[in-house]
């Protein structure tokens, strides 16, 4: 017993010293506790919101309990307000006929809306018991048919790749040569700290840009079917900028932590909530106003649904230029920060 209560106590203030094992043990569990507890609790989560146009039985029947209407003058402009990505699905009702028109970029809202546009349509006509269906759904979506779930997917994975390597690098990186007392060797040479931070910034790029490479040319095979826009070439200033952004972010972190098992955690605890309040695994559309808010400050958020709009919606340059501004003007405040706090020593 004696032995066993010594081996015990020695695990346990080694677990205690592990902030890696510490992090994944109660912050992780805790952090997906909160989220999903925050964003599927608040009052209006999972509504979808649809624009709508006209005015009919069928439309005024549609549950207000899963549906949150926005009224448009024309659905022309519904219609459009879906192909920009405001809006997962548009709705008229013309006579007998409920014309639907969705986006495949949220299948799980788009799914959502047909089968409540059916339902709601399957009701009106058992009600006519004894005569012909009288009410139909013309129902399409408002990309091209044969695009491939692949198209859709592009954006967030990119973003998530892009967010992951260049935080963790850059932390890691720095962590490890003040620990090895490699950056009290660079301080003392004549090599300048802008050099340094010079050429991280320059291997963190041709990594991005080689991720993208790969997982373009990759998905791009009839395998998988991505179907490139005739701006896709737009994602690469996306790319490098997000690299930017979160080359940032793995600085500030490099320059506070001082252990590996603390960058790692931390840089954890600030990828992993941004990208699902960012809405790289799932659509947040149609999560509260304040999830939306919050997510409009963070980064990702912007370098995914930019990536989202050259790839897959064909977007001009106009379309990038404020993803761009949210992401040099992120990168630029957090560098500053990380100077300030930055440490040659451990």
């Amino acid at each position: 017993m004696r032995a066993w209560w010594s081996l015990s106590r020695a695990m346990f203030k080694g677990l205690l010293a592990d902030k890696t094992a510490l992090f994944f043990y109660f912050l992780f569990p805790l952090m997906f506790l909160v989220l999903f507890g925050l964003l599927l609790g608040s009052p209006g989560a999972g509504k979808v919101t649809v624009g709508v146009t006209g005015k009919g039985p069928l439309i005024e029947a549609l549950p207000s309990e899963v549906i949150s209407v926005q009224r448009f003058d024309s659905f022309d402009d519904a219609v459009a307000a879906v192909r920009d990505g405001d809006i997962p699905a548009a709705v008229h009702q013309d006579g007998d006929v409920v014309e639907l028109r969705y986006s495949a970029t949220d299948q799980v809202s788009a799914g959502t809306v047909q089968g409540i546009v059916q339902s709601v349509v399957g009701r009106a006509n058992l009600e006519l018991a004894g005569t012909p269906p009288r009410f139909t759904v013309d129902s399409a979506q408002v990309e091209d048919e044969t695009f491939e779930p692949i198209q859709y997917l592009t954006s967030g994975l990119l973003a998530w790749a892009v967010a992951m390597s260049a935080a963790f690098g850059a932390a890691m990186n720095l962590v490890t040569w003040r620990r090895n007392e490699v950056l009290r060797r660079l301080r003392m040479s004549p090599v300048s700290p802008a050099a340094v931070v010079g050429a991280r910034i320059g291997v963190s790029l041709v990594v991005a840009v080689a991720q993208a490479a790969v997982f373009i040319a990759v998905a791009v095979t009839p395998a998988f079917g991505l179907q490139l826009q005739g701006s896709w070439w737009l994602a690469f200033p996306l790319l490098i900028a997000g690299t930017l952004a979160f080359l940032a972010v793995g600085l500030l972190v490099g320059s506070i932590a001082r252990t590996e098992e603390a960058a790692s955690a931390a840089v954890n605890l600030i990828v992993l909530p941004m990208a699902f309040l960012s809405g790289v695994f799932f659509p947040i559309d149609d999560m509260p106003g304040w999830v939306q808010g919050v997510a409009s400050f963070m980064p990702m958020r912007h370098l995914s649904t930019g990536l989202l709009d050259v790839l897959v919606r064909d977007a001009t340059v106009g379309a990038i230029l404020v993803p761009l501004a949210v992401l040099l003007g992120f990168a630029a405040v957090v560098t500053l920060v990380a100077t300030r706090v930055f440490t040659w020593d451990t």
